[in-house]
């Protein structure tokens, strides 16, 4: 068991909008449970969020401005500036956004750690996944790049969730960062379901978001071009336009609308392997195919290429050409499944839990 970190110390967690449980939320959960202690904030809870039931929301959560993420981050900072004034000895901050430019009053000296699942995409890279273009943020994009470097000046120490967010906390706020991969729940998923442990594994698949930025309509494409079944797995607004162009395939392609954790586990294990040509910052989906045993299929670049090893436990491609990857396909018997899962450990809850508590402890 982890010994608790800082005792004796006030701690306040910060994060972002906490919304149903994914992988900030996850990273944001397992710091916490190492600081029972901590006093922890959120800028609000979403309706659908399933834990997170003693955060403390900050006064954004009363206005309307929660529901329109992209109109709420110019006031983000102002949040963070002015969130509470009770005193805290340690502030840590989980960051996607501007979370990490929080700043307390404070008695005396407080030590700021910011772990960060990636710089503001909106302000910093707003065409990585095509969401964030728009013209809503064209005018204060640069005065928000500057507010965010000058108001993080005081953060003591990063922490990143791999090696392309490090990059990219480099390049944009000239700082830093240690890389400690998020928690993946290693043991759930390497636990077949009884009724899989010997079952033949038959279709492909893809789960994510369905949205532009995760290349579904590339996932249909080269299901169709292997001759192979698929299993879509997830939720979002291109639902219909994904069905038409499942319909115009010349394989069989099935939906499965907000699977359970149960239900995922299950589709992870009767896969033949997981595709993903995705430029992630890190890529839970992955790691919890792996574990699975499941080999991926992925676009090489961000964060597949620190959580899959070419030839062994997937294959990665410059390509997005689909007879490309149907041709990885067909080398899926040379890897071995066994080491696939054994892959995925190195991803553990138990494992961040660890690193986490050795960054802390050695910044404090």
């Amino acid at each position: 068991m982890q010994a608790p970190l800082l005792p004796g110390r006030s701690v306040a967690l910060v994060h972002e909008w906490f919304g149903a449980t994914g992988g900030s939320e996850n990273v944001f959960v397992a710091i916490s449970e190492l600081l029972p202690q901590a006093e922890a904030f959120v800028l609000w809870r979403d309706a659908d969020a399933r834990r997170g039931d003693g955060f403390r929301e900050s006064w954004l959560a009363r206005t309307p401005l929660r529901h329109v993420k992209p109109l709420a981050l110019p006031v983000m900072p102002l949040t963070w500036r002015t969130l509470t004034r009770e005193d805290f000895d340690v502030v840590i901050s989980s960051s996607h956004a501007f979370a990490h430019t929080v700043k307390l009053s404070s008695a005396g000296p407080t030590t700021y750690l910011s772990y960060v699942h990636s710089p503001a995409r909106y302000v910093w890279s707003p065409g990585f996944d095509g969401r964030g273009a728009g013209g809503l943020l064209s005018v204060p994009r640069r005065a928000l790049q500057r507010a965010d470097v000058r108001l993080s000046r005081h953060v003591s120490s990063y922490a990143a969730n791999s090696r392309e967010v490090r990059a990219r906390v480099r390049r944009f706020w000239n700082r830093d960062a240690r890389v400690i991969n998020p928690p993946v729940d290693v043991a759930y998923f390497a636990a077949a379901p009884a009724h899989q442990r010997t079952q033949t594994r038959e279709y492909l698949l893809g789960l994510g978001r369905w949205i532009p930025y995760k290349n579904f309509g590339l996932i249909i494409e080269i299901a169709d071009a292997a001759r192979m079944p698929l299993v879509i797995a997830g939720a979002g607004p291109q639902e219909v336009e994904l069905r038409r162009r499942a319909d115009r395939a010349g394989v069989p392609v099935t939906f499965e609308v907000r699977p359970s954790r149960e239900r995922l586990r299950e589709l992870y294990w009767g896969a033949r392997a997981l595709l993903f040509p995705v430029h992630e910052d890190f890529g839970i989906v992955p790691v919890e195919a792996q574990a699975c045993g499941t080999p991926v299929l992925g676009a090489r670049r961000g964060g597949l290429l620190e959580t899959v090893v070419y030839g062994e436990t997937g294959f990665l491609l410059d390509s997005d050409d689909p007879a490309r990857y149907a041709q990885a396909l067909r080398r899926l018997d040379e890897l071995d499944r066994d080491r696939i899962a054994a892959h995925a450990w190195r991803f553990d809850t138990d494992v961040f839990k660890a690193n986490i508590a050795s960054w802390v402890s050695d910044e404090v």
